[in-house]
């Protein structure tokens, strides 16, 4: 892989609101594409879903046997949960602060419901989901899933103050507990307010 630099923020893109997308009853918003981003290679689409409170004997989420190809998705629980379950028999119930990585590659069907737990008791419900794109010649790859719970990941405290939670790639002699197929670096970022942080980029990559 290069050597990280320092590369320049092209544009911020705040200025333009989400696109407003629920889906039933859950709250949902669209960064990417959207009106000041319509596309960001390898990027395909960034949903927000919540914040909102369910009530207890909800009916959860709405994402039932669904089918994906050629792209991978990430998707960061922020508050809540999330049970996952697939057609390559990958199960798993993730919790705040962790992530799923699941990689299509050459087909996959899977469901992203609620708990049971949840679907009793109700509570607040926080996701993103962040869907990357497979080059061509890893389109046709073996699916495959990752479900990571909070304390799995590697929290790295930052110069500035900050905290980031290393989930893909490599920082500073760390390396994050997933293993892509595209060597993309991924990680969440805690800052507090008025703090500043320079996180380098590679050569040729987009952030």
């Amino acid at each position: 892989m290069p050597a990280n630099t320092n590369q320049t923020v092209r544009r911020v893109i705040a200025q333009h609101p989400a696109k407003r997308d629920d889906i039933g009853d859950l709250t949902t918003r669209r960064p990417l594409p959207g009106p000041g981003l319509e596309q960001l290679d390898p990027f395909l689409f960034l949903n927000h879903h919540g914040p909102q409170t369910y009530p207890a004997n909800n009916q959860g989420l709405p994402f039932g046997p669904h089918p994906h190809r050629g792209f991978e998705t990430v998707t960061f629980i922020l508050e809540g949960s999330l049970a996952h379950a697939d057609s390559a028999r990958h199960q798993s119930v993730i919790n705040a602060g962790g992530v799923q990585w699941m990689t299509a590659g050459s087909g996959i069907v899977h469901a992203e419901i609620s708990p049971e737990e949840f679907l009793r008791d109700g509570g607040r419900l926080e996701i993103l989901q962040l869907w990357v794109n497979l080059p061509s010649h890893l389109k046709m790859s073996e699916p495959r899933y990752v479900g990571l719970q909070q304390e799995s990941i590697p929290a790295i405290k930052l110069p500035g103050g900050g905290e980031l939670n290393l989930i893909a790639g490599e920082w500073q002699g760390d390396t994050g507990p997933i293993e892509t197929l595209t060597g993309i670096f991924m990680s969440t970022l805690r800052l507090p307010a008025g703090s500043h942080e320079q996180l380098p980029v590679a050569p040729g990559r987009q952030g």
